[in-house]
């Protein structure tokens, strides 16, 4: 609004600025965004339109409806376009709050920091940022100050965030390479109590951080293992940083992944994702109140660590909305019905297809992997896949998901042969039935060895051999 009380006269009006220029979506990201995205897309044939959505679906220009099992990974917990999640920042926008002054004590976010904590009563304190990725940089800055150590351990595989310090503790190098120099840190194999021990007598070691389910490929640490390790850290002196920005927020059946081993209690928790309700980006760090007060040790140290758009308005109400729809609607609880259900169906299919080799999880975190067939014909055709690049099969079967059935799913990682499910924390039944109908369909139409399925096989290795 202007002086005079008028919106200024710039005439902006989004509706028709997208009613007139939509349709160059793609166009758009390859001339002034990352040109790779839609050539990718259109190589799988992820190239679709979707006009609006609402839950767990997409709706195309047709009217057809897509099922979200990817939940903008992981981003879409209670469903996209929740009722209560808008009606609170309808609220907050109308309300016209003095946000962002920087210096005095607006509400919301001391709201949302104590109901977060309520969630993990042996910590004490928040630090708001605008990503996950945010909220592992601040645990890792955190815990090198606090300790006054310059290592942090992490598993190998691990995916912690793209900014260079979680690069650093990022265990895969195909997110690594090129960008070196990267902080001195150390991976160790998920699970290997004597590689961390081995490390922590170095002496230099400020914290382990570690992903209670990885997120890449869907592994969870032996059982006993973050228990273990919790000891070993504290005989010396060193913390446990738990990365719950995918896992946590009811996505594994109960808050936190960790929480699924007895005796727990990490010194630093990371979450994001799901706590935006899709709207706001928002990451927070949660930890105990020893640590922030180091990092926080005078008033001159004040801004030590800060986020410019940290602990905003509309982040935080949307973070308070969520948490209340979790509680009222029992979201953890159906997650981890839910995911029982599509687990247990899906398991029952590995000894049906030999191209199924596992599935796995907890909650509504299921990896699917696939593996090399016992059969001679399908064989070969895998031996063709694996020759041009590892993971081409689990993208075969994703493509189809979606062009047949219209599931919107994934591959894990680049180079594997896992389909991750994350879909929004809110399916039932229905969406179970429909899921593993298709994937059935699917996999009966591979282990036929002939048809579209292995034509567009054929497509992808003729891609993966003119990329290299």
């Amino acid at each position: 609004m202007t002086p005079d009380g008028t919106d200024g006269g710039g005439g902006f009006d989004l509706t028709r600025l997208l009613a007139e220029r939509g349709g160059e979506r793609y166009e758009l990201h390859a001339r002034h965004l990352n040109h790779q995205l839609p050539r990718m897309l259109h190589t799988i044939g992820f190239d679709k339109v979707y006009e609006r959505a609402e839950g767990a679906y997409f709706w195309d220009a047709d009217g057809q409806d897509y099922l979200d099992m990817l939940a903008g990974f992981g981003v879409m917990g209670v469903g996209r376009h929740h009722p209560v999640v808008r009606k609170a920042l309808h609220d907050v926008l109308d309300a016209s709050l003095a946000d962002l002054t920087r210096f005095d004590c607006q509400p919301l976010p001391g709201l949302l920091a104590e109901k977060l904590l309520s969630y993990t009563p042996h910590l004490d304190r928040v630090f708001f940022g605008n990503s996950g990725t945010e909220a592992v940089e601040t645990a890792l800055k955190f815990a090198r100050y606090a300790t006054g150590r310059p290592r942090i351990l992490y598993c190998a595989h691990a995916f912690h965030g793209l900014t260079t310090g979680s690069l650093s503790v990022n265990g895969e190098d195909g997110f690594r390479d090129g960008f070196a120099p990267l902080l001195p840190d150390t991976a160790i194999p998920l699970g290997d109590l004597d590689a961390l021990e081995r490390e922590l007598r170095r002496g230099d070691v400020a914290a382990f951080v570690v992903e209670p389910i990885q997120g890449k490929g869907v592994h969870e640490p032996p059982p006993g293992f973050l228990r273990q390790a919790q000891e070993l850290l504290r005989r010396h002196k060193a913390l446990l940083i738990a990365d719950e920005v995918q896992t946590g927020i009811g996505r594994t059946g109960d808050f936190y992944a960790y929480q699924h081993e007895d005796g727990v209690e990490p010194d630093l928790v990371c979450v994001a994702k799901a706590l935006s309700g899709g709207y706001v980006p928002v990451g927070a760090t949660l930890g105990k109140d020893w640590i922030f007060k180091k990092v926080y040790s005078s008033m001159d140290r004040v801004l030590v660590h800060s986020a410019s758009f940290g602990s905003n308005a509309q982040a935080m109400a949307a973070g308070l909305a969520v948490l209340s729809v979790m509680e009222d609607a029992e979201v953890v609880a159906n997650a981890r019905h839910t995911g029982d259900l599509l687990r247990t169906r899906l398991a029952a299919l590995v000894d049906r297809y030999e191209l199924l080799h596992d599935v796995r999880g907890r909650g509504l975190m299921i990896g699917i992997e696939f593996g090399k067939p016992k059969s001679l014909g399908l064989r070969s055709r895998w031996a063709m896949l694996q020759a041009a690049r590892k993971g081409l099969f689990a993208q075969m079967v994703v493509v189809p998901l979606l062009q047949k059935h219209r599931i919107l799913t994934q591959v894990s990682g680049d180079h594997l042969e896992v389909i991750k499910l994350i879909p929004p924390l809110i399916i039932g039944e229905r969406e179970v039935d429909r899921f593993v109908t298709a994937f059935t369909a699917v996999m009966d139409d591979a282990h036929a060895g002939g048809g579209l399925m292995w034509d567009f096989g054929r497509t992808l290795v003729k891609q993966a051999v003119a990329n290299r």
